[in-house]
């Protein structure tokens, strides 16, 4: 007796389904985007004039294409433990990438897909022993709820190498809070977790012990209402300069590299900064890791204001950089008033400084 040709139909859906919702595809789309980029880094070295790089760096790799790619593989498949890994890296892949609203704001362009993954992490995986990729990965939302997850991770997954990550992880992200003393306590306790439950573990080449050592140097160092450490170096003609040197003004210092997610758009609204603060004492500053030569043609063609040349990251390290872009908006005297992700309220930041009140 022959099968019903429906029969045959709805068994070859099913494997289609199947197949479609696997960790291959997911690898794969990871794969092609961290090849394209390697691919497009070198051709970005190899551009000899200002006319190449402009031309090559249009053509960086889509990482929103790619992102969506990764939904489409993972999105119906949350519940299941697998698609943590690829989700950790749609976390990675997606800040910075906003889209335009009919108002004329903008928006993260995957804020219900990241909404989501949250959700999934809550109601499936908090007992899970994959999570540290994702506890590290919530760091680049930059969004306070976030910590609501992390604070769950670590107060629930039986295993404690995962509950010191959740909690390096907290404390991170808490650096966008408020620096009151029950948020400096909260922070110093995820810190000291961290150290003694995992601080072994690597993390793409960092222990958690270094990491937490760095955030243990934001707090002492770094937080607002600190005076900001002076950065001494060179600028893309290999002329000296210092922070110090504008002592009197309002520094929007923006750590940053043509190689950042929507460089393009960091580039276009600290050009706006310049313009808008032009006849007022606010200066914007860039530090730039990028060769030196690169920056030097991006300065002729692209980029308004002047930057420390800095390629080895030695002047991030001074102030502890780990996410890409950053903005640290000064005081006159170099009193932090603002660390963070670039956009409105660095620039909101900016004008409290100017007026003589703490944002």
């Amino acid at each position: 007796m022959k099968r019903p040709f429906g029969f045959a139909i709805l068994l070859l859906t099913a494997f289609h389904c199947e197949a479609a919702a696997s960790p291959v595809g997911a690898m794969q789309v990871e794969k092609t985007f961290n090849a394209g980029i390697e691919r497009w880094n070198l051709e970005m070295k190899a551009a000899a004039t200002p006319e190449q790089r402009a031309e090559t760096a249009a053509k960086r790799p889509d990482a929103t294409a790619a992102a969506r790619k990764m939904w489409a593989e993972i999105g119906a498949s949350l519940p299941e433990e697998w698609t943590l890994e690829p989700a950790a890296w749609f976390l990675r892949v997606t800040p910075g990438l906003l889209r335009s609203q009919p108002d004329g704001s903008t928006k993260p362009t995957f804020a219900d897909e990241i909404d989501d993954v949250r959700a999934a992490i809550i109601a499936h995986h908090l007992r899970s022993p994959k999570l540290i990729p994702v506890c590290m990965a919530l760091v680049t939302t930059q969004d306070p709820k976030s910590l609501a997850v992390l604070e769950k991770i670590r107060t629930t997954n039986p295993d404690p190498k995962v509950q010191g990550v959740a909690a390096l992880a907290e404390a991170m992200l808490l650096k966008n809070s408020a620096d009151s003393p029950e948020i400096m306590r909260r922070r110093l306790t995820c810190l000291r977790k961290a150290i003694v439950d995992s601080s072994d573990v690597d993390l793409g080449g960092v222990s958690v012990a270094q990491l937490a050592e760095d955030e243990l140097h934001v707090i002492l160092h770094l937080t607002k209402g600190r005076v900001a450490p002076d950065l001494s170096g060179f600028d893309s003609g290999g002329r000296p300069m210092k922070l110090s040197d504008f002592t009197g003004k309002v520094v929007m210092l923006v750590f940053w590299s043509s190689k950042d997610p929507e460089a393009g758009r960091l580039v276009e609204m600290a050009n706006e900064w310049v313009t808008k603060f032009a006849d007022r004492p606010v200066v914007v500053i860039g530090v730039n890791h990028d060769d030196r030569k690169t920056l030097r043609e991006l300065e002729e063609s692209q980029v308004l204001f002047r930057n420390f040349s800095d390629p080895g990251k030695d002047l991030a390290k001074e102030y502890r950089v780990g996410t890409w872009p950053l903005v640290y908006v000064l005081g006159k005297d170099r009193v932090i008033g603002y660390s963070g992700a670039p956009g409105s309220f660095a620039e909101l930041s900016a004008e409290a400084m100017l007026a003589g009140t703490q944002p």
